[in-house]
C-alpha cells in the first residue's frame, strides 16, 4: 500500500472484478482500519485513505519492541522467573535514575561484538532493557549478578579533551601521545601502553559513526569541533552508561556466604529503601531477612527485646577478614608457600600471579619466595600479571606503586 500510495493518498473506490484481486482489497481495508484505530491512516472520503508518513517508521520500531519484549519475556522464564509484560521497560539512552537488579540476560546486540545488551530484574520491581553496553564494563558480570546502571556525568570526556589537544594539523599520533605520557610520568599505574590503548578504542567507536578518521595504525584524522562532535554522539546514541558490578554471587549464595555482601551493605547502610514490593524487590527483601538471621546466629548482629537488631561496629571489615583468611587458607592447600594476611598500612610487595572472586570483591594474589597474600584488586594492576607490585594497604583498600613511578596511584 506504501508503494501504491501517491502522495500518502491510496485510493481502493475500484473493486477489482477477479476474486483474488477482491480477497486483496478486503484484506487491505481490513488492515487500514487497524492502522486506523493506531493514527496512521484516515480515510478522507469513501474508498479514499491518507496514510501517515510515520507509518513504515512507526511499525518498524513497534516490530522492534514487540521482538524486544519476547527476548526479555523468554530471558525471564529460562530464569524461571514469570514477569508481567507491563512492568518492561525498553530504554534507548542511559536511564534518567539509576537502576539496580540482578543480570538476567547477557547478549551480544551488534554484529561487530563489541557492546553488550543486558536484561535486569529490578529491585523496583520493574524489568529493565538496556542495550549498547561496553563488554568492558561487565566483564565480571554474568548471569545473577546484582549490577547498578546509571548515567554518567554529560559533557566532553577527558579522554576527548586529551585527544584533541594532542592533535597537531588535525592529525592524532598515538605514538606521539605515548612518548608524550611517558614524558610527563602522570599516568595512573605507569601503564602508558594501556593508557594510549584505551584512547585509541575511543577513535575506533567514534570511527564507526563517522567522527573521525583513521588514516594507517598510528593516524587519525580529528575534526576541528571534535569534542563537541563526540559529547553529542554520546547523548544521542545514550551511551554515556555508569556500570557497577555489586555483586557477582547470586542471593542464596550472598545469604550463606562468610564474606561482606551486597545485602550486607544495604543492612547496615541505612537510608530510605528503593525496593519495590514485587519482583525482585520482593526477593531481595526477603534475602534481607534471611541474612540478618544468618549474622545472630553467627553472633555479628544482636536482636533487643524490642525487636531492632544491632550490628557490630566493624561488622563489613570482620566479615571481609574472616572471608580472605578462609580464602587463603583454601589457596595455600595448592601452593608450595603459606598464606599471611595483610595488616593495614602495611607495604605489600611480590609478583602479581592472579586474582580471585570472593563475596567481598575481587582479590590479588601477590606471592613472595615465602608467603603469598590476598589484597583488594584494582584495574589498575590488570596489565601487571607475573610482574612485581607495590601496593600499601589503606582501610580496605590499596595504594598501588607499579614500575619506576615514585609516586602512589590509585
Amino acid at each position: 500500500m506504501l508503494n501504491e500510495a501517491e502522495g500518502g493518498a491510496l485510493d481502493l473506490r475500484h473493486t477489482p472484478d477477479d476474486l483474488r484481486g477482491q480477497e486483496d482489497q478486503t484484506l487491505r481495508i481490513r488492515r487500514l482500519g487497524k492502522l486506523e484505530k493506531m493514527g496512521l491512516a484516515t480515510e478522507t472520503s469513501p474508498g479514499v485513505w491518507e496514510l501517515s508518513d510515520r507509518l513504515e517508521s512507526t511499525l518498524r520500531e513497534l516490530g522492534d519492541r514487540g521482538d524486544i519484549v519476547r527476548t526479555m519475556q523468554k530471558a525471564m522464564r529460562a530464569e524461571g522467573h514469570d514477569r508481567d509484560p507491563m512492568s518492561f521497560q525498553i530504554h534507548d539512552a542511559a536511564p534518567a535514575m539509576p537502576i539496580v537488579g540482578r543480570v538476567v540476560d547477557k547478549h551480544l546486540s551488534d554484529e561487530l561484538g563489541e557492546n553488550l545488551t543486558l536484561v535486569i530484574d529490578g529491585i523496583d520491581g520493574r524489568t529493565h532493557h538496556i542495550s549498547g553496553v561496553d563488554q568492558a564494563k561487565v566483564a565480571d558480570a554474568r548471569i545473577g549478578s546484582v549490577i547498578e546502571i546509571g548515567a554518567t556525568d554529560a559533557g566532553p570526556r577527558p579522554a576527548d579533551r586529551a585527544i584533541a589537544g594532542m592533535a597537531e594539523d588535525g592529525i592524532y599520533r598515538p605514538s606521539r601521545h605515548l612518548e608524550q605520557a611517558r614524558f610527563d610520568g602522570r599516568v595512573p599505574s605507569g601503564d602508558y601502553e594501556g593508557f594510549v590503548d584505551a584512547h585509541v578504542r575511543r577513535l575506533e567507536a567514534l570511527r564507526r559513526d563517522g567522527i573521525v578518521e583513521r588514516i594507517d595504525v598510528d593516524q587519525w584524522r580529528i575534526p576541528q569541533d571534535f569534542e563537541a562532535r563526540a559529547a553529542a554522539h554520546d547523548a544521542g546514541q545514550g551511551r554515556q552508561l555508569n556500570i557497577s558490578v555489586l555483586s557477582t554471587f547470586d542471593l542464596e549464595k550472598q545469604i550463606m556466604a562468610d564474606g561482606t555482601t551486597w545485602l550486607d551493605r544495604r543492612l547496615v547502610g541505612g537510608g530510605p529503601s528503593d525496593i519495590g514490593p514485587v519482583g525482585f524487590g520482593q526477593e531481595v527483601s526477603q534475602a534481607m531477612e534471611r541474612r540478618r538471621e544468618r549474622l545472630i546466629e553467627q553472633g555479628d548482629a544482636t536482636r533487643q527485646q524490642n525487636g531492632r537488631v544491632l550490628y557490630r561496629r566493624d561488622l563489613l571489615s570482620t566479615l571481609e577478614a574472616r572471608e580472605v583468611a578462609r580464602a587463603g587458607a583454601e589457596l595455600a592447600a595448592s601452593k608450595p608457600m603459606p598464606f599471611r594476611a595483610a595488616g593495614d598500612g602495611e607495604t605489600v610487595s611480590g609478583t602479581f600471579t592472579g586474582t580471585v572472586q570472593l563475596t567481598s570483591g575481587k582479590f590479588a594474589i601477590v606471592e613472595k619466595s615465602h608467603e603469598f597474600t590476598l589484597v583488594p584488586w584494582r584495574p589498575a594492576i590488570d596489565r601487571q600479571v607475573g610482574k612485581e607490585v607495590t601496593g600499601i594497604t589503606q582501610a580496605g583498600s590499596v595504594s598501588w606503586q607499579l614500575g619506576r613511578q615514585r609516586g602512589i596511584t590509585m
